[in-house]
């Protein structure tokens, strides 16, 4: 994972972002943003046996919802990972986070990285069903690309870490559900609550700048204004079925505003007595673990995969 001449020019076009105050403040700005560089976050991918893109899991609402799916580079059957990337419920896809689950397949693990609708084309519930759907159907057909449906993970960033501990916790315990055995919730929304509630002022950037992008994204999840039911149901505030999660690590760094919302589920899980580990980053912003050329991102993925290989 050293340090190359591309990952050198996004570490400069990040800073530059920040500092010209180019950050983006609504949808189409933070789509912009993430597919401008996701070439840059993507550059020197590792090595893995297999890659099968646009897998499809189901049809709805006259869209496809597919998965890229990554597989390792060794003999089965692999552990699986269900991946869900961040993108504020409104933007990112596999290909934003291809890098980061090939990480994951590198250390053994079937990936499944989950392409669900966006909102706003696709509201509250589209994205979760189609993220319940596809731990589903990951469970019916990891044996087709050599994994190991009862060694099942799911794991997720940003918006993906608030899908993936609702899902998980939707799914606990259900008769004939998959067993979760284990999340990863990088640098996750847990409390929409609490989120509305907030003043953005951790992390770099103009914080009325942050508060409207904040603002775009929950009102393209759960509409222009949510009523409390919807703010407090587990499938959008996760934090309230906290005891439900299976063993799970968080990750979050300390110049990110999300930072409140992992101590409050950390909380949570220490309270329900769901092992955990806690992991808060001196210095990091908000989507750090893609973020090869800092030296916490590459501890934080090993630290990631050897919780899971702990726990699955």
């Amino acid at each position: 994972m050293a340090e190359t001449n591309a990952q050198s020019e996004l570490m400069q076009k990040l800073m530059q972002a920040m500092g010209s105050g180019a950050v983006p403040t609504d949808v189409p700005s933070l789509r912009k943003l993430m597919n401008e560089f996701s070439p840059l976050l993507n550059t020197d991918p590792p090595k893995v046996g297999a890659i099968h893109e646009d897998v499809l899991i189901r049809e709805i609402d006259g869209a496809r919802v597919t998965a890229d799916v990554l597989v390792p580079d060794r003999a089965g059957p692999h552990p699986v990972l269900v991946y869900l990337h961040g993108g504020g419920w409104v933007a990112g896809s596999p290909r934003t986070h291809r890098k980061l689950g090939l990480r994951f397949a590198e250390a053994g693990y079937l990936v499944v990285n989950v392409d669900y609708r966006l909102s706003p084309e696709a509201p509250f519930p589209g994205p979760f069903d189609d993220c319940v759907f596809a731990v589903r159907w990951t469970a019916a057909n990891a044996a087709r690309f050599g994994g190991d449906a009862g060694r099942l993970a799911i794991g997720g960033d940003s918006a993906g870490g608030n899908l993936s501990a609702a899902v998980a916790s939707h799914l606990a315990g259900g008769a004939g559900e998959p067993a979760i055995r284990a999340a990863l919730l990088i640098y996750g929304c847990f409390d929409f609550e609490a989120l509305a509630a907030s003043d953005p002022d951790i992390g770099a950037g103009d914080p009325a700048l942050q508060r409207a992008l904040r603002d775009s994204m929950i009102h393209a999840y759960l509409g222009k204004a949510p009523d409390l039911a919807r703010l407090r149901d587990p499938r959008v505030s996760p934090v309230h079925a906290a005891a439900k999660l299976p063993p799970s690590f968080l990750v979050v760094g300390t110049a990110d505003s999300l930072l409140p919302q992992q101590r409050a589920l950390a909380a949570e899980l220490e309270r329900a007595g769901v092992v955990h580990e806690n992991v808060i980053v001196d210095a990091m912003p908000h989507g750090f673990v893609q973020y090869e050329f800092l030296p916490p991102a590459v501890e934080a993925i090993r630290r990631m995969t050897a919780f899971l290989d702990r726990h699955v």
